[in-house]
């Protein structure tokens, strides 16, 4: 059995042949969104993090992936809160592997 980290998450809409096509290019755009989250990691620029993980936290849940929704409203949070530089840090990298797992299709 695969480890937690490394199993897929299947958006709760891949039964939904309606969504298909709109979750597949959701889950495509993912890859962008960690490269942006990455690059406000190097730059430092929390403004922009805190657009990403806000953008991400509302759209989420509409393509079927609440739990990713779920760790950038806890991003977002801590950004706004200024929280120390260790825990924005696990948090986008917390994110950002979600995000890496998050397919289209049935496991």
């Amino acid at each position: 059995m695969p480890s937690v980290e490394l199993t897929p998450i299947i958006s709760y809409y891949s039964d939904d042949p309606e969504m298909a096509e709109l979750v597949d290019e959701f889950v495509n755009t993912l890859s962008e969104r960690v490269i942006s989250l990455e690059n406000c990691l190097n730059t430092g620029d929390l403004s922009e993090l805190k657009r990403i993980a806000h953008q991400l936290k509302g759209s989420c849940g509409g393509y079927g992936f609440d739990v990713i929704g779920q760790a950038a409203a806890i991003l977002e949070t801590s950004a706004k809160a200024s929280q120390s530089v260790e825990q924005v840090n696990q948090e986008v990298a917390d994110l950002i592997q979600l995000c890496q797992r998050a397919k289209s299709g049935t496991a």
